[in-house]
């Protein structure tokens, strides 16, 4: 996997003339001047270097009409961890992110060239289900969207559909309620409009409902933008219980929650998958300048 990391971003790179004897220049402390790497930034987990990979892109492009959204994407995401994508708007993240489960597919003018795999099966294969694609690869949006239902109705939607009925939905709908840090703050009102709840309740709300059609892999995209610091943080907290049971893919325009979350970080700029490795080497000792001048605020 750290071989793979090291040819994406030789492969990768726009400024290849900056890079030359980058090991003589000195170890990137901060991400900006207000910030630091700490020592409880999450290294990445010893135990997903023998996870199997569960997302491959190989060469993956996506279109918008003429316009690019990304190109030739080639990383490896593992099961039960956490990848952050950051980048300055519009350099691809969340045209990525919602290629992993065709969420682009909505978009008439998009197309999809390349691989992308997910378990194995290239997700743009025509056989494949779309279905059965967005029940393992659950999303959760920037802003909550809850529907305009109860708080149960809401957890409860998706595995419905499935034919889950009785005392089995009720265990489905609190264990997911509780994986999703949420049950004791609603578990006397599950009949209560899910419009009713705070924002960052509604958004683990979103989440609960997302793991309640058992998904493999759950997509956020920039879960905690509309989020206050303590949402934020418990948001965070969830990210972290989940990920031993969970692929995680977030994407995030703050640096410092990528820095907290993620067992590995990819830089995207311009459509280009620039950089991609252990988190804490993307933050304190990145491989590229562009890297190193978007993680200290030069640009973005």
């Amino acid at each position: 996997m750290a071989t793979m990391a090291t040819d994406l971003t030789q492969e990768t790179s726009v400024l290849p003339e900056q890079d030359e004897k980058r090991d003589t220049r000195p170890e990137v402390i901060a991400l900006a001047d207000n910030i630091r790497i700490q020592d409880d930034v999450p290294r990445f987990d010893i135990r997903s270097q023998c996870l199997p990979t569960i997302i491959r892109a190989e060469k993956f492009s996506v279109y918008y009409g003429k316009k690019v959204g990304v190109k030739d994407i080639t990383m490896d995401i593992c099961s039960r961890s956490v990848t952050a994508i950051i980048g300055p708007s519009g350099c691809g993240k969340s045209t990525f992110l919602r290629s992993i489960n065709r969420m682009n597919d909505l978009i008439p003018i998009a197309r999809a060239e390349g691989a992308l795999y997910v378990n194995g099966v290239n997700a743009y294969d025509r056989r494949v289900d779309l279905v059965n694609l967005r029940q393992r690869v659950g999303m959760v949006f920037q802003k909550a969207n809850p529907f305009p239902k109860s708080i149960y109705d809401n957890v409860a939607y998706g595995p419905r559909l499935q034919g889950v009925r009785g005392r089995a939905l009720d265990d489905l709908v609190e264990s997911c309620l509780r994986d999703a840090a949420l049950w004791d703050e609603v578990k006397y009102s599950l009949g209560k409009s899910a419009l009713a709840l705070s924002g960052g309740q509604q958004q683990r709300l979103c989440i609960a409902r997302a793991l309640a059609t058992k998904p493999q892999v759950l997509l956020m995209d920039e879960p905690c933008s509309a989020l206050d610091p303590i949402a934020t943080a418990k948001i965070e907290e969830l990210i972290a219980g989940l990920k031993h049971a969970y692929t995680i893919v977030i994407v995030t325009h703050n640096m410092q929650q990528a820095a907290r979350v993620s067992d590995r970080t990819a830089f995207f700029c311009l459509g280009e998958l620039i950089e991609y490795g252990d988190t804490r080497a993307i933050f304190t000792k990145p491989s590229r300048k562009q890297t190193e001048d978007y993680v200290t605020g030069r640009f973005g």
